[in-house]
């Protein structure tokens, strides 16, 4: 059973808690109210397609009346990447390929193998010498080499340290076989008082893994197109020296992190950080069957071909899961995830109440019946979360309209997952291969964040 329950044993007869994302449809609404509310939206759209509109952002109601516009929110298709995502055509130099910051597989240097080490300030593969003991404060990078100019990084690091008085930083390269935690770990007892990391969303997620609990401020130098977490927290996309700067100068937020302990089929267990969301399932399967060249060529774009390998394949299995403290309940889903986060590539909002520091982890399960089904996920996606919610008319449609199943949510502190069979898993789409069962926990509020002096937190 789920959380390691005894069959004797009987869960508290309580509930699962209403989530958020689905609180606001309704059941039974009349014809006549949603006709009604769909031309009131026809009409808001006309109006935006008539110049309504503010650096690319759609007027909510109340800013269509003034003239104003307002910071985009987190529930907005923009949260992801906002007015700081990159150009499309300068991502896409200067072979017209835009590519992602995890495009290359594996994640090491060509040609480098073995653990990830510290270097000189200049790249050597030699630990720089510290006979003297370093003064405090000192910060240390931990970058991948793939993903970055390291020259230039190193260079902006040394350059912003020194202007704040800090001693000479601390360089760490990743490399295949570390993908940055325990290089981290090293960091740490070197005693850094603070940790850079510039690379794909593996080498954040194995950072954050190994600082979580230790009370040192993390700052993420966005690398590439991709960095979901960056996006999420709505930082600086284009401006590593905003970042760099919001190591020795920054405010702070002390942010959620999830673990999940994966329970292979031979009764062995690992345990693995994410900082987005990971999830069991289809979810995973797409992950494991995403032609690693063709990721290499369009970025994010090739997850279609694994959705297009693992689609005929799918079939929908059964789940025992429990929140804790919650009754045990039993499912037939494609997928189940489990987020940190609730913005996903393309601007699409699969959680628009998600948030980093509420120190809740939200659960979603993807229960389609059918090719109707399919379609229904992706109404409540890319329509329903990513569209109708940042208007006022939009929303009173989706009042008025009957919840599917098709998506379903939950909220709590963690979810214990058992499969009637071992299925793939995948935390912050990293492949973590197949797990008869998974417990998912979050740690709130255990990962210290930099963020750029004045960043607003409010709905991170």
């Amino acid at each position: 059973m789920p959380g390691g329950q005894n069959d004797n044993d009987e869960a508290p007869d309580r509930a699962d808690p209403p989530h958020p994302s689905d609180a606001v449809y309704a059941d039974g609404p009349d014809a006549e109210d949603i006709e009604a509310a769909d031309e009131e939206l026809a009409e808001q759209a006309d109006e935006v397609e008539q110049g309504e509109v503010i650096d690319g952002d759609l007027l909510d109601d109340e800013e269509m009346d003034t003239g104003e516009a307002s910071p985009a929110s987190p529930a907005s298709p923009d949260a992801s990447g906002g007015e700081n995502a990159p150009d499309p055509t300068e991502a896409a130099a200067p072979d017209d390929v835009i590519r992602e910051p995890d495009d290359v597989e594996p994640d090491t240097t060509d040609g480098e193998t073995g653990e990830a080490r510290r270097v000189s300030a200049e790249g050597e593969p030699e630990p720089m010498a510290d006979t003297e003991g370093r003064p405090s404060p000192k910060a240390a990078l931990v970058y991948n080499p793939t993903k970055v100019d390291a020259d230039d990084l190193r260079a902006r690091v040394e350059r912003a340290a020194k202007d704040a008085g800090w001693s000479e930083p601390l360089f760490y390269e990743t490399t295949v076989d570390d993908l940055g935690d325990d290089v981290t770990r090293q960091a740490l007892k070197e005693g850094v008082n603070a940790v850079l990391v510039a690379g794909g969303d593996g080498t954040v997620r194995a950072v954050a893994e190994a600082m979580t609990g230790s009370d040192v401020p993390l700052t993420i130098v966005p690398s590439g197109t991709g960095n979901l977490l960056a996006r999420n927290l709505l930082l600086p996309l284009d401006d590593p020296d905003a970042m760099i700067r919001a190591t020795f100068d920054g405010d702070s937020l002390a942010m959620d992190v999830g673990f999940a302990s994966l329970r292979r089929q031979d009764g062995t267990v690992d345990e693995h950080a994410f900082v987005v969301m990971g999830g069991m399932g289809l979810d995973a399967a797409m992950i494991a069957n995403t032609n690693p060249k063709l990721k290499k060529q369009v970025g994010w774009v090739a997850y279609v071909d694994g959705v297009a390998r693992s689609l005929p394949a799918a079939k929908p299995f059964r789940l025992m899961y429990q929140l804790p403290q919650r009754r045990i309940h039993a499912a037939r889903v494609q997928s189940v995830l489990f987020a940190n986060c609730g913005s996903l590539p393309a601007g699409l909002e699969l959680i628009p109440e998600a948030s980093v520091a509420d120190g809740n982890l939200d659960i979603v399960f993807i229960q389609p019946k059918g090719l109707l089904g399919w379609i229904f996920v992706w109404r409540r996606v890319a329509w329903d979360n990513s569209f109708l919610r940042r208007f006022r008319s939009g929303r009173r449609v989706m009042a008025l309209r009957t919840k599917d199943n098709a998506v379903r949510y939950s909220r709590g502190l963690g979810v214990d997952l058992a499969p009637s069979e071992p299925h793939p898993v995948q935390p912050d789409g990293d492949e973590f291969g197949e797990a008869a069962q998974v417990r998912v926990r979050l740690e709130p509020a255990s990962l210290l964040l930099a963020l750029p002096r004045g960043h607003k937190v409010e709905g991170l």
